[in-house]
């Protein structure tokens, strides 16, 4: 991997920002600014927002809550986290969050190495100053078949 040889600097809401299963996520850091080592991005959950359990496979994924409480499952353990909270993944944990309360969360969550980025490019819409409505059953559809191209399974129920 090469040394990026520009520092990156984004301001309030500079960065690339989509919509993805009801959340938005604002790129602070990707894998191309930083030489693939790490990518970091800002994430706001509406209520009832966050992905299912699932395990990446390719890298550790941090998270820092910054506003509101968001639910972390790890394995069997579920941890109501508040401002403040910092949770690390390692690479293979099953893990999950969601904001189950009835105020919108802020986060930010990093991941290393970089190159996760692209599979939210993939299957999020550009953000266009609203909050997305609910997931479809397409926009699933499609974060499911691409996610094992970017080592990440989803632990789903059986149905």
């Amino acid at each position: 991997m090469t040394q990026p040889k520009i520092p990156t600097i984004r301001k309030t809401g500079e960065g690339r920002t989509i919509g993805i299963v009801g959340d938005v996520y604002r790129f602070l850091a990707t894998g191309n600014e930083t030489g693939g080592r790490y990518a970091m991005f800002e994430a706001i959950v509406p209520p009832g927002g966050g992905p299912p359990p699932h395990i990446h496979r390719q890298e550790d994924e941090t998270f820092y809550v910054l506003e509101g409480e968001i639910t972390f499952q790890v394995g069997e353990e579920t941890v109501v986290a508040g401002p403040g909270t910092f949770v690390n993944m390692p690479t293979g944990n099953p893990h999950a969050f969601k904001n189950e309360s009835e105020q919108t969360a802020k986060m930010l969550i990093s991941y290393a190495p970089a190159g996760l980025e692209e599979y939210f490019f993939e299957v999020g819409q550009p953000f266009d100053g609203e909050l997305p409505p609910k997931p479809t059953k397409e926009e699933i559809d499609r974060l499911l078949a691409a996610a094992p191209r970017y080592g990440i399974e989803f632990v789903l129920p059986d149905e």
